[in-house]
């Protein structure tokens, strides 16, 4: 849905649109699809249409056509079958059984908030890691009397940081391509790899966000801002969420899981295993066909578990298992609306031109002593306009490593290519861990159960902290 026409600063016109009217409305869905409408006013104005020469009914239909994607099909599929995933759990009354064993081992607040940034760690994709994390400790830090906006934060702050860490898994493999594809010193995709893994130790947000946010779980750091405030009403008022939220996972009157008990619940078979299969179907298909076949996986769980339940007697019959099915599926169809409009929203911006923008706008601060700095914060701009940090490494790669190359004399393995190249992986994460159209700060929303604009009010000041802070050091090394 690209648009021939040179926008300039209009383009951007759109998302900031959608962004101010979600920081006042606080309704991702609204702002999302305020922000689609006006985005499909300028790229389809016709003056021979209807409506004054609008017909946005038409653009619509194009822009879901252009946005929602085979990827966008993936994620939906992922997304509702971790709803039916988790309402399996709940008729087999294993979540409160797991929570009890836990609590007999700690449940103070400190405790489940280090256990899930830990957990961040042992399930490395940007994906999967919000899905399966936020559901299993969910029950716990409710009882513990932790924000659902605080249980969001930390797990978006230990997704995709953590993936940029780790060079051999999908994200090394897509940043080497990106890198090879450049050529210059870089014969192939393996000294390409290699380049990023040496970058590693110079990427500075990722590395400050875990540590910070290891902090903030530990409490030596305190909160402060939007989040000191839900913090203080769930310890105070006992409400992990406000009063009016919209959590991105269903809580009707009966879907309280410590009410759904089973007198012999099983964690062992109705836990561990449909863990054990999630968890090893993704790892085996990553050796075996070299992906993640995470939807894949938590099908298999699904069917797994539905059998075990079945004949177990804890449903009823056929019938009351496919209802299960579907009210799994109905705990998520928020979600699954407001990740459509973030695909719409990032194919208006697209469409418009924001990035090229952007891009352009910014070329005369590329000088060698602000490089670094600078192009951390561009690629942050690019990446939380667009809610995109893999296109903004795909727009910003290009741009800056011929740049770094010229400073570093043509050599690839050099210190200021290290930095320049950190930058744009660190400034990508900014924008993956803040802005409210990206689908990694939606699946978090959606792993913890919270308002989805309460999670990104709460955690913004946060990102903004590490995200100054980052370059300042930047500009010192």
């Amino acid at each position: 849905m690209e648009s021939a026409i040179n926008y300039g600063i209009w383009s951007l016109v759109p998302l900031i649109f959608a962004i101010v009217a979600a920081f006042l409305t606080r309704s991702a869905i609204f702002s999302l699809f305020s922000g689609c409408l006006i985005g499909v006013i300028m790229m389809d104005f016709d003056p021979s249409a209807a409506l004054m020469g609008i017909d946005p009914a038409a653009g619509f239909v194009r822009l879901i056509a252009d946005s929602l994607d085979g990827e966008f099909i993936r994620i939906c599929v992922i997304i509702m079958f971790i709803g039916i995933l988790f309402e399996l759990f709940k008729r087999a009354g294993v979540l409160v059984a797991f929570a009890n064993k836990v609590s007999g081992k700690g449940t103070s607040p400190k405790h489940v908030k280090f256990t899930t940034w830990l957990l961040g760690f042992f399930i490395v994709d940007d994906y999967f890691s919000p899905l399966m994390t936020g559901p299993v400790m969910r029950p716990l830090t409710d009882a513990a009397k932790v924000s659902r906006e605080k249980l969001a934060y930390i797990l978006d702050s230990t997704t995709a940081s953590v993936c940029v860490l780790v060079p051999f898994m999908s994200w090394g493999a897509y940043l080497g391509g990106l890198i090879a594809a450049e050529g210059g010193p870089v014969a192939n995709s393996d000294e390409a790899i290699a380049l990023f893994a040496s970058s590693i130790p110079y990427n500075i947000y990722p590395m400050l966000l875990i540590f910070f946010t290891l902090l903030i779980c530990l409490e030596i750091m305190p909160d402060f801002g939007f989040m000191k405030k839900a913090e203080t009403r769930a310890r105070v008022e006992g409400k992990v969420l406000r009063d009016g939220a919209i959590p991105m996972v269903s809580e009707d009157d009966d879907d309280d899981i410590f009410a759904q008990k089973q007198d012999n619940p099983s964690l062992l078979f109705d836990f561990t295993v449909p863990i054990i299969i999630v968890f090893g179907t993704v790892i085996v298909s990553y050796f075996v066909f070299g992906s993640l076949k995470i939807s894949e996986a938590f099908i298999t769980a699904v069917i797994y578990l539905g059998a075990s339940l079945y004949f177990k007697g804890y449903v009823k019959d056929l019938s009351d298992l496919t209802e299960i099915g579907v009210k799994g599926a109905k705990s998520v169809m928020s979600a699954i609306i407001i990740t459509a409009l973030a695909y719409c929203i990032n194919t208006v911006t697209k469409g418009l031109g924001a990035a090229e923008f952007i891009m352009a706008a910014s070329q005369g601060f590329m000088t060698p002593t602000l490089l670094v700095a600078s192009t951390f914060f561009i690629t942050a701009t690019i990446s939380f306009s667009t809610g995109t940090s893999w296109g903004a490494f795909a727009l910003m790669i290009p741009f800056v490593l011929p740049i770094a190359y010229g400073f570093s004399g043509g050599v690839a393995h050099d210190p200021i290519v290290y930095k320049a190249l950190a930058a744009v992986v660190g400034g990508g994460i900014f924008g993956d861990h803040s802005s409210p159209v990206s689908d990694t700060s939606v699946l978090s929303s959606i792993g913890a159960g919270s308002d989805h604009m309460d999670h990104v009010i709460t955690q913004l000041p946060y990102a903004l902290l590490i995200g100054f802070s980052t370059i300042a050091i930047y500009l010192v090394i």
